[in-house]
């Protein structure tokens, strides 16, 4: 019985921190695009009388599709896709080990971004996308913290796996 309660409070401990990290993803994204949404009609620019307005703005848009506008109009898989995604996440994040913690970061940016554009999708139909850097596809909040995530995840695997071989044995002639 005390093994089951303690296994119980480890993984609690365990999901609250993803489910902070998530949680943070998502009130963000979502008050970011509620203002967008809020204060710039759509297809409006709001460029900040800063230096970076020449590199970058805000522009409100809607996106039917996925990160930088990939996959349009395919409104039934980018609904789905998220969902698996989030039970694979909920799945494999206990497994994960806690020394692991760019993993696990990489998992909750992952899960916040990804339920993020998911609400709006179930909201609305489409994506508020509102940043403009350069000439990359316009983004938000998530689309960013999906790739951050990728990104961090393949770190974290890489620095993990070199963790698990040790340090490098040295050649002797």
């Amino acid at each position: 019985m005390n093994y089951q309660i303690g296994e119980l409070k480890k993984r609690i401990a365990d999901y609250s921190v993803l489910f902070l990290i998530a949680g943070f993803v998502i009130l963000l994204d979502q008050t970011t695009k509620e203002a967008v949404r809020l204060n710039l009609m759509f297809g409006e620019i709001y460029r900040p009388d800063l230096w970076i307005s020449q590199y970058a703005r805000f522009v409100h848009l809607n996106n039917t599709g996925a990160i930088i506008g990939i996959f349009q109009n395919m409104s039934s898989f980018l609904k789905v896709f998220p969902l698996i995604v989030s039970v694979v996440i909920l799945y494999y994040f206990p497994r994960v080990p806690p020394g692991a913690w760019l993993i696990r970061l990489s998992m909750g940016l992952y899960l916040g971004g990804a339920l993020g554009n998911l609400i709006d999708r179930l909201r609305q139909g489409f994506v508020t996308d509102y940043i403009s850097v350069g000439s990359f596809p316009v983004f938000n909040v998530a689309d960013a913290c999906v790739s951050i995530g990728l990104i961090t995840l393949i770190a974290g695997l890489w620095l993990h796996e070199r963790a698990k071989k040790g340090p490098p044995q040295e050649l002797s002639v």
